[in-house]
C-alpha cells in the first residue's frame, strides 16, 4: 500500500488529474488540483508524480501486438434523457461553499458564491463541459440576477432555467458554445 504525505505531488491513476496532497485520512487522500478544487481519493488510486515507471522489452511487445490486433466496435447510444443531462452541477447555497457562514453579511455571502460560480464556470470552459447547472435556489432573486451579470460578460453562452422538475424554479443551466 502506497503511504502518502501531505505536501506529494500526487497524479490520480485512471485520470487526467494530478495535485499536491493536503490531507490524509487513513485510506482517504485528499488533494488540490492546480485548478484550487479539493478531490478525495483511496490511496490506491493515486501514484505519486515523477515516480518511472520501469517496463521490459518482452511487455512493451506484447502491448503492441495487442494494439495492433482489430477490436470489434461497440457502439454505445446514449438514450435522450442521458444525452440533455447535464455534466456539470454547481450548488451556490452558502452552507455547500463553506463550513460556517456565522457571522457573514449578506453582501460577502453573494461575493462569495459569485466567486464559486465564476471559478466554476472558467473550470467548465477550460475542461470543454457544455452543460452547466448552477442551483442558486429562489430566495429573492438577487443571486440569479448577478449570475445573469456574470454571464452576459461571456460571448459564448446561453443561460435558461433548468429543468422544473429535478431543481424546481432556483436554478440554472448555462450551455457553453465550444470555440473550434
Amino acid at each position: 500500500m502506497n503511504m502518502f504525505d501531505i505536501g506529494d505531488e500526487v497524479e490520480v491513476l485512471d485520470e487526467a488529474i494530478s495535485g499536491r496532497v493536503i490531507a490524509v485520512e487513513g485510506n482517504q487522500i485528499t488533494l488540490m488540483t492546480a485548478d484550487g478544487f479539493p478531490l478525495k481519493y483511496s490511496s490506491n488510486e493515486l501514484v505519486r508524480s515523477g515516480q518511472g515507471i520501469h517496463v521490459s522489452n518482452f511487455a512493451v511487445a506484447k502491448v503492441k501486438q495487442e494494439k495492433e490486433l482489430p477490436k470489434k466496435k461497440t457502439s454505445i447510444s446514449k438514450k435522450p434523457k442521458e444525452r440533455n443531462a447535464p455534466k456539470m452541477e454547481v450548488d451556490l447555497h452558502i452552507n455547500q461553499l463553506v463550513k460556517s457562514a456565522k457571522g457573514l453579511s449578506n453582501f460577502e455571502i453573494l461575493n462569495l458564491q459569485l466567486d464559486a460560480a465564476k471559478r466554476q464556470l472558467e473550470f467548465a470552459i477550460k475542461k470543454r463541459i457544455q452543460k452547466v447547472v448552477f442551483i442558486h435556489g429562489v430566495g429573492e432573486g438577487v443571486l440569479k440576477e448577478e449570475l445573469y451579470y456574470l454571464f452576459n460578460k461571456y460571448d459564448h453562452l446561453k443561460w435558461y432555467d433548468a429543468d422544473y422538475q429535478k431543481y424546481g424554479l432556483g436554478a440554472t443551466e448555462v450551455y457553453v458554445f465550444q470555440k473550434n
